[in-house]
C-alpha cells in the first residue's frame, strides 16, 4: 500500500515531533487522486509528490509541510475530484494554506511570457511573505524535477534549467539554503552547458585523484591539535562544486591552479569562543594566505550564514580553505531559514524568520507603489542576486547593502527620516559625494539638516534598492502632490508633442483617464501625481497613448469600407504580385498587393490570415501569429480577412522563394560558423542575413534568415542543422 513511501518513513522514523497518521492519511488521499497519472519517465505521478515529501523531510520542515507537499498538486491536476475546501476539512487550516500557496504559484496564465514570468515571481513572493514554507516547498518540487528533468524534451530542458539558474537557485542562497542551491547549480549547467560541465568535472577528477589524500592528511592534523587543546569537534571536508568552479573558470577566466578554495575542511564545534580557538591553533599549524580571511560571525550574511573562512598553505603546498562553525551555525548554513523550523515550535519558528524576510515585504511595497513590473524586476535582482557590502555606522553597527548601492541608499536603510533630511555624508570622517558607493568595512556618517527641503527627485536614478527608491517616492506621494502633478503632466505633454498631435487639455486627461483606469488609477491627475512622484514610468504607457491619439485624429476621415479597400488594392497593383512566389488569395480574390509579416515570416503551409492596412496592400500572417490574436479587437475585426495559398502554382512561381527566420544554439567553438554556412551551401540554400550573440550559459546563439520554398523545405532544413555536432537546438523564429 505504501510502494513510494520508503524513503519517506525512513527519514521521519518513529520521531515524536511528528503526526504519522495525518501524514499516511495524505499519502493516502493523494495516491487515490493521481492513480491512473504518469510522469513523462512512465513512473506512476505519486513518485513525484512522495520524493518531494521526503526532501521536505530533510529540511527537518514539520508535518503540516509534509502533508502540503503530498498534497501540492491535487487541487491543480485533479480539479474534479477535490478542492481547497475538501482538503482544509481533511487536513486542516494550515496544511490547506500551504497547498493554496502552490497552488496559486503554478495557475499563473498570462498571454504575454516575460509578463507571465514576472506575475509567476510576484505570486511566488505573496506565498513567500504569508508562510515562508511555500517557497521551501517550492524549491524541494523544483529540486525533484531538476532531478528527473531528463524525461524531458531538450527545448524544455534547457528553458526549466535557464530558470532554475536565474531564479530558483539565487532564490535559495537567498533563503541561506547552500544545499539545495549547489545541487540546483550542478543540475541547471548539466542541462545548459553539458560539454562544459563535464570538462570541469573531468578536471576534478584528475585533480582530486592526484592529490585524494591531501585532505585525509589536513584533518588528521588538525584532528590531533583540537584534541590537544580539549575541544570537542566534528570534521568534515569537501572539494568545490562543478559549478561554482565552472563560474570561476568561464565567467572569471581563472584557471584550476588559481583557485584557492578547491579543497575545504570544515571544523564544527560547539560554542563562538571555540570557534576563535580553532582559528588560533589553525594559523599556528600552517600559514595563512594574506587578503583570504573572512569573519561571517560578527558579520553574517544577509541570508543568515555565519562562519570563519581562512586559507592555510598545506604540508604539500596545496592551499585548503578551513571553515570553522558552531553547530547552530552548521545547520543554517546547509539549511538557512529552514533550520528554525527543525529543532522549534511553528509560532518560535515564524518569529525568528520574520524579520529576515523583511526584504520581501519590502520589495512587495515598492512594487504595491509603482505598479511597474519592469521596476519590479530590476529591485527583484538587486535583491536577490546582488554580493554584499558590510559598512558601519559612527557606533559600530554593521549594514549590509547591495554592491553597487550609494551612501543615500545606506541613509535610507538607517531609517527614512534619516534619508529624508540628509544633506551630505561623510566616509572614515571625510566628506563624500552622496552617490558613492561606499566599500566594504568602511565608516559612514549620515549629514543631516533640519532645515533639509526633502529628498531630490535625481535621487531616484541614484539609489540601488528597492527600500530607498519607495521611501523617497512615499515621500514625494504626501508631500509635493501639486508640484508632482505638474511634473506629470509636462511629462506626458511632452511626449505627445513628440507624436506631432495638438490635442486640447481635455482631450488629454480624457486619455490619461482612459489609459489610468487599466492600472487603477481612476482620475488624470491620479496618474500625474503618481507619475511625477516616480511610481509610473510614462515609457511603459507611450504605445497606448499614440494608439489613442491616432484613433481620436483619424475620426474626422471617414475610413473606405473593407470591399472599397480590396478593390483599390487590386486596381493599384494591376494584378502584380510583391513576390514571384505571392501565389495567396484573399477573400476568394486572385491578384492583391500582399507583403509577409516579418513579426512570423509565413511560408506556403502555413495556415495564414490577412489584414488590410492603410496603404500598404493586405499584410499575411501565420493564422497562429501573436500579433493577429493581439490585433483581433473588436475595432480592428472588419479589417482581418480570409486568406489561403493557391493550390497549383501561378505561372512563373515554381522557384519562388521566401524569407525564413531560424534561431541556432551553437557550441561556442571556432570555425562553428563557417560548418553552418558550408552546410546551409551543401542544401543550396542562400542566407539572406546574420546575427550573433554570447548567451549567458556560454553557448552563442545565431539569428539566420534564409531563403526556402515552404514550410516542408524549412523542416528539411532544420532537420539536417540538427544533425551537425555543434547545433545545440534550431528553432524557427522571427526575423532580427
Amino acid at each position: 500500500m505504501y510502494e513510494f513511501m520508503g524513503p519517506l518513513l525512513a527519514v521521519i522514523g518513529s520521531s515524536d515531533k511528528y503526526d504519522h497518521e495525518k501524514i499516511k492519511r495524505a499519502y493516502d488521499y493523494a495516491d487515490a487522486l493521481h492513480n491512473g497519472q504518469f510522469r513523462l519517465s512512465g513512473e506512476p505521478y505519486i513518485s513525484h509528490p512522495v520524493a518531494v515529501a521526503t526532501i521536505v523531510a530533510e529540511l527537518g520542515l514539520d508535518t503540516d509541510s509534509i502533508c502540503a507537499a503530498l498534497l501540492h498538486d491535487t487541487v491543480e491536476d485533479c480539479a474534479d475530484k477535490t478542492n481547497l475546501d475538501t482538503i482544509r476539512k481533511m487536513f486542516g487550516e494550515e496544511t490547506a494554506l500551504l497547498v493554496d500557496g502552490m497552488t496559486k504559484i503554478m495557475q499563473v496564465q498570462v498571454a504575454d511570457k516575460e509578463e507571465a514570468h514576472i506575475e509567476n515571481i510576484r505570486k511566488m513572493l505573496l506565498a513567500m511573505n504569508k508562510d515562508i514554507r511555500v517557497i521551501f516547498i517550492k524549491l524541494c518540487d523544483r529540486l525533484h524535477n531538476m532531478r528527473t528533468l531528463s524525461a524531458k524534451k531538450e527545448d524544455r530542458q534547457r528553458a526549466i534549467a535557464l530558470e532554475t539558474m536565474y531564479i530558483y537557485a539565487p532564490l535559495a542562497h537567498r533563503l541561506g539554503m547552500q544545499r539545495i542551491k549547489q545541487e540546483l547549480e550542478n543540475l541547471s549547467l548539466y542541462f545548459l552547458d553539458r560539454i562544459g560541465y563535464t570538462e570541469v568535472e573531468d578536471e576534478i577528477k584528475r585533480k582530486y585523484g592526484l592529490s585524494s589524500s591531501f585532505l585525509d592528511e589536513a584533518k588528521t592534523e588538525l584532528a590531533e591539535k583540537l584534541r590537544e587543546n580539549h575541544i570537542s569537534f566534528t570534521l568534515e571536508s569537501r572539494i568545490k562544486s562543478v559549478y561554482s568552479l565552472y563560474r570561476k573558470m568561464y565567467t572569471f577566466n581563472k584557471s584550476f591552479e588559481e583557485i584557492f578554495d578547491f579543497y575545504a575542511v570544515r571544523i564544527i564545534v560547539n560554542t563562538e569562543l571555540e570557534c576563535y580557538t580553532a582559528l588560533g591553533l589553525v594559523h599556528e599549524m600552517f600559514h595563512s594566505v594574506p587578503g583570504r580571511f573572512k569573519d561571517y560571525i560578527s558579520t553574517p550574511k544577509p541570508n543568515l550564514y555565519r562562519s570563519l573562512h581562512t586559507t592555510v598553505i598545506g604540508r604539500s603546498g596545496t592551499p585548503f580553505e578551513v571553515q570553522i562553525r558552531t553547530r547552530q551555525m552548521h545547520e543554517e548554513a546547509e539549511y538557512g531559514l529552514a533550520a528554525h523550523w527543525k529543532y522549534k515550535s511553528g509560532e518560535n519558528a515564524r518569529g525568528e524568520t520574520d524579520e529576515k524576510l523583511r526584504w520581501i515585504a519590502q520589495l512587495l511595497e515598492s512594487d504595491e507603489n509603482t505598479r511597474d513590473p519592469d521596476e519590479f524586476m530590476r529591485s527583484f535582482k538587486t535583491d536577490i542576486f546582488h554580493d554584499e557590502t558590510f559598512v558601519f555606522t559612527p557606533k559600530g553597527d554593521c549594514i549590509s547593502l547591495p554592491q553597487g548601492a550609494t551612501v543615500i541608499d545606506f541613509a535610507y536603510a538607517i531609517h527614512s527620516a534619516v534619508g529624508n533630511k540628509m544633506i551630505g555624508a561623510k566616509i572614515n570622517g571625510v566628506i563624500v559625494p552622496i552617490d558613492r558607493i561606499p566599500k566594504n568595512g568602511e565608516i559612514i556618517e549620515i549629514i543631516t539638516s533640519k532645515a533639509s527641503k526633502g529628498p531630490s527627485r535625481d535621487w531616484l536614478k541614484i539609489v540601488k534598492t528597492a527600500q530607498a527608491r519607495t521611501k523617497i517616492r512615499q515621500w514625494f506621494k504626501k508631500e509635493k502632490r501639486e508640484e508632482n502633478i505638474l511634473v506629470g503632466r509636462a511629462e506626458v505633454e511632452k511626449e505627445i508633442r513628440r507624436m506631432g498631435h495638438t490635442p486640447t487639455d481635455g482631450q488629454i486627461d480624457e486619455l490619461i483617464t482612459k489609459i489610468g483606469r487599466k492600472i487603477g488609477i481612476n482620475d488624470a491627475d491620479d496618474f500625474y501625481n503618481t507619475l511625477g512622484f516616480g511610481g509610473i514610468t510614462l515609457q511603459r504607457f507611450l504605445p497606448k497613448i499614440k494608439e489613442e491619439l491616432d484613433k481620436l485624429f483619424a475620426v474626422e476621415q471617414e475610413p473606405p469600407t473593407q470591399a472599397q479597400e480590396i478593390e483599390k488594392i487590386k486596381t493599384d497593383t494591376g494584378n502584380k504580385r510583391l513576390r514571384s512566389g505571392g501565389g495567396i488569395i484573399i477573400d476568394g480574390e486572385r491578384g492583391c498587393q500582399v507583403k509577409y509579416a516579418k513579426c512570423c515570416n509565413p511560408l506556403p503551409g502555413d495556415s495564414v490570415v490577412g489584414f488590410i492596412t492603410r496603404g500598404f496592400g493586405v499584410s499575411v500572417h501565420k493564422a497562429d501569429c501573436p500579433n493577429v490574436v493581439a490585433s483581433r479587437t473588436e475595432e480592428n475585426l472588419a479589417r482581418w480577412v480570409k486568406a489561403e495559398w493557391e493550390k497549383s502554382e501561378p505561372s512563373g512561381t515554381k522557384d519562388a522563394l521566401y524569407e525564413a527566420a531560424l534561431e541556432l544554439h551553437l557550441e561556442d567553438k571556432i570555425g562553428v560558423l563557417a560548418t553552418i554556412s558550408t552546410a546551409l551551401a551543401d542544401m543550396k540554400v542562400s542566407i539572406l542575413s546574420v546575427n550573433t550573440q554570447n548567451s549567458r550559459d556560454g553557448a552563442r546563439i545565431v539569428h539566420l534568415v534564409i531563403a526556402c520554398k515552404s514550410t516542408s523545405h524549412i523542416e528539411s532544413i532544420v532537420s539536417k542543422l540538427r544533425q551537425l555536432d555543434a547545433v545545440l537546438s534550431v528553432t524557427r523564429s522571427i526575423a532580427h
